[in-house]
Formats: C-alpha cells, sequence, structure tokens
C-alpha cells in the first residue's frame, strides 16, 4: 500500500509512533509529514521519533509531494495525531500546508482520510468541525483506547488504538486482541 502518516501539534505522539511501528516492515511504501507544533509535541512526548527504514519524509511547507495531487494513487492517509485546529482547517478545505492540501485531496478523491483527534472534551465548535469531515468522507477515529486486552504498558495501551488505525486502513495487525474472539470460561 502507498500511504500517508501526517502528525499535527496534539498530545498522543505515543500512537503516531506504534502506528509508524506496525507500518515499518518495509511492505508499504510509507510517506511521513508533520506540522511545525507536531515536532516540538514529538520532542517533549518521546524526545525522538524513530522512523522506519524507508520511510519518505516530507516538509510540512512543500507542495511537491505526490499526493498534493490527486493525479498520484495513495490508498490511505493518516492524520495522528489530529489538532482539533487541523480539523478545523480540513474541515475547512484552507490547503495552506502540505497536510492540509494531502487531506482536501484524499477528501475529493473520495481516498480514505483517517483523522485520530487525542483532545477532550470537545466544545461546540469541535463537534461541528467533526460533523463536517465525516460528512465530506473522513474516518473519525478518536483516540479512546481500550482496556479489555488489559494492557501492561502505555505501548500496549496505545495499540488498541493503533490496531483500530490498522483496520480502516485494511492492513492486518497480527497481535490485535479482538472482542470475544476467545472462548469464554
Amino acid at each position: 500500500m502507498r500511504l500517508v502518516v501526517a502528525a499535527t501539534g496534539a498530545s498522543g505522539s505515543i500512537y503516531l509512533q506504534r502506528l509508524l511501528h506496525y507500518l515499518g516492515n518495509g511492505d508499504h511504501e510509507v510517506h511521513f509529514i508533520a506540522s511545525p507544533y507536531a515536532r516540538q509535541v514529538i520532542h517533549e512526548e518521546l524526545g525522538k521519533l524513530a522512523l522506519p527504514e524507508g520511510t519518505i519524509e516530507h516538509s510540512d511547507k512543500s507542495m511537491n509531494a505526490p499526493f498534493a495531487s490527486g493525479s498520484a494513487k495513495f490508498d490511505a492517509m493518516v492524520v495522528v495525531p489530529c489538532s482539533m485546529g487541523t480539523m478545523a482547517r480540513i474541515a475547512h478545505g484552507t490547503s495552506e500546508s502540505l497536510i492540509l492540501r494531502a487531506a482536501d485531496v484524499f477528501l475529493k478523491e473520495r481516498r480514505k482520510l483517517i483523522l485520530v483527534p487525542r483532545e477532550t472534551p470537545w466544545n461546540l465548535i469541535h463537534a461541528r468541525n467533526a460533523v463536517a469531515v465525516v460528512e465530506a468522507g473522513a474516518i473519525l477515529l478518536p483516540a479512546s483506547p481500550s482496556f479489555y486486552s488489559l494492557p501492561k504498558s502505555f505501548e500496549e495501551l496505545a495499540d488498541t488504538v493503533v490496531w483500530r488505525i490498522l483496520d480502516q486502513i485494511g492492513i492486518d495487525a497480527p497481535n490485535a486482541c479482538r472482542w470475544r474472539e476467545t472462548p469464554e470460561v
């Protein structure tokens, strides 16, 4: 698959790092973009982001990336974490950065666009922007971890969200814990 992974300035860099970990097996062409605020948050939360070998990194100021045009064939774009400001700008089609232009292209081409907000609580503006992006065709996948897998670390907890992202993209998550897939005792 050809994928775009973008990060914006919301807390939740662990979700980004875990998603990149799962995509880092070399089976997929992964393009990565981080907003300037995302880079600050990544530094605060992780120190350094570990990009898998072969990941193609782009500047958020560039408009020359192949996925900034509808003529380039890409399978999915994930914005993780997605700030409420980014969701608002996507909802209103501002397209002033590579992340926003790519999201606009994915929507207009009816390609899979997955937004992973981590913000809580929401105000009415957030809710209306969420409705707007869903009505435009995006998949809104809030970073709401599950606990039935009995996670023992932050990484295992974050993986419960990342497995859902992978499901939406159509990539198998071999270690994913599925509700009630094991026999009841």
